[in-house]
C-alpha cells in the first residue's frame, strides 16, 4: 500500500575503496554495474555503500564511487599500484576520508606512501568491520534541503508493466509524485509516475534519499549517468568551459597542452574533453556534449590513456559555462 507520507529517514552514502566485498559486510546488495551499491536500513537510518567494482581495470568506476559518496572509507590491503592510484585520486577530492590498515600492511610503510598527500597525518586504525558498521550506521552528513528539487541519476532500466525506472539520490528539495521535471542537460520534460525508496512506495522523498522513480516521457536508453531531474530553469548546461584555480596532480606524468584529449568529470558526468588553451591558472576546454554544470562548481580532469602512473590529471573550479549551439541554420522559403 502506498504510504501517504514520505519515507522520513536519515541517509548517508559511503564509498568503500581498497577492500573488495567489504560492502557485503555493511549491507544488502542492490544495484550492480561498474559500481555496486549495498544498503543497510536500521533505526530510521539508511546507509548506502558504493564499491568501484571494475576498478582498477577501469578508472571511471573509482571516480563515480568517490563522486557519489558523502564520505570515503579506504582500506590499505596491499601496497600496490591500485592503492597508489586511489591515494593520488583522493588527494584531489575534498571528501572526508578514513584510512584503515588491513592485515599485512604496516603503519610505517603506509605512512611513507601517504607522505605529501592530505592524509600524511591521518589516523590509521586497524580495520574492525563490526565497529565500522556500527559507527557508519550512526553517522549522517548535513543535508541541504533548501531550494527546488534536484535528483542526480546514476542508473536506469526498463521494467515490464512499469516503463522507465531511474535510480538516484535526492540532492535538494522534496521530490513528489506527479512532479513535472526537466531531464538535464536535455530539453526533455518528464513526469514522476511513482517513487520508491528501500522497497517502500512513497509519495515524496527528501534530500539524501535513494530513490527509484518511474518516469513518463523518456525511455531508459535515453538516460545517462549524471543527468539531473529538476524543474525547468533551475540548472545550467554547457559544453564549453573555463576551468580556473587549477591544482595539478603531483603524480601525473603526462603533459596538458593545447589540443590534448582528456576526460572531464562534473558531478557524475564524465565526458571526453579537448583542451583549447592553457595557462598556469586556467584551462579552456570543450566537451562532445552538453553537461549539467554551474559556475563555482568543482571539476576534475583525467587521462584514461595514461601509462604508466596515475590517471588523475588535476582539478579546478568552473569560472565560465557556455552552451555552444553552433551556427544559426539558414531557412529557405
Amino acid at each position: 500500500m502506498l504510504r501517504p507520507e514520505r519515507y522520513d529517514v536519515t541517509s548517508a552514502v559511503v564509498a568503500l575503496l581498497g577492500a573488495p566485498d567489504l560492502g557485503k559486510e555493511l549491507g544488502r546488495k542492490g544495484t550492480a554495474s561498474d559500481v555496486t551499491l549495498y544498503n543497510l536500513v536500521r533505526d530510521g537510518h539508511v546507509l548506502t555503500s558504493v564499491e568501484p567494482t571494475q576498478f582498477p581495470e577501469k578508472f571511471p568506476p573509482l571516480l563515480y564511487a568517490i563522486a557519489l559518496a558523502d564520505r570515503v572509507i579506504l582500506v590499505a590491503t596491499t601496497l600496490d599500484r591500485a592503492l597508489a592510484e586511489t591515494l593520488a585520486t583522493l588527494d584531489l577530492f575534498d571528501s572526508p576520508t578514513d584510512i584503515y590498515l588491513n592485515q599485512g600492511v604496516g603503519e610505517g610503510e603506509l605512512r611513507r606512501a601517504l607522505k605529501g598527500t592530505r592524509f600524511e597525518s591521518a589516523a590509521l586504525p586497524a580495520l574492525d568491520v563490526p565497529h565500522l558498521r556500527e559507527e557508519l550506521v550512526g553517522w549522517s552528513p548535513t543535508q541541504q534541503a533548501d531550494g527546488p528539487v534536484s535528483v542526480r541519476l546514476d542508473h536506469a532500466f526498463p521494467v515490464k508493466g512499469v516503463g522507465t525506472v531511474a535510480l538516484g539520490f535526492v540532492q535538494r528539495g522534496t521530490l513528489h509524485i506527479h512532479d513535472h521535471l526537466r531531464l538535464y542537460p536535455t530539453d526533455r520534460e518528464v513526469e514522476i509516475r511513482s517513487i520508491q525508496s528501500q522497497d517502500v512506495d512513497v509519495r515524496e522523498a527528501v534530500p539524501g534519499t535513494r530513490v527509484g522513480v518511474a518516469l513518463k516521457g523518456v525511455d531508459a536508453d535515453e538516460i545517462d549517468r549524471g543527468q539531473v531531474l529538476a524543474p525547468p530553469g533551475t540548472h545550467t548546461t554547457g559544453n564549453q568551459f573555463v576551468l580556473g584555480n587549477r591544482r595539478n596532480s603531483r603524480y601525473y606524468r603526462g603533459k596538458v597542452d593545447e589540443g590534448s584529449q582528456l576526460q572531464l568529470l562534473i558531478g557524475l558526468q564524465l565526458a571526453p574533453a579537448r583542451i583549447q588553451s592553457v595557462t598556469p591558472e586556467r584551462l579552456e576546454l570543450t566537451v562532445d556534449r552538453p553537461l549539467v554544470a554551474a559556475v563555482g562548481e568543482s571539476a576534475w580532469l583525467a587521462d584514461l590513456s595514461a601509462a604508466p602512473g596515475p590517471r588523475m590529471v588535476g582539478r579546478g573550479v568552473l569560472e565560465q559555462v557556455k552552451l555552444d549551439t553552433g551556427p544559426p541554420r539558414s531557412s529557405t522559403v
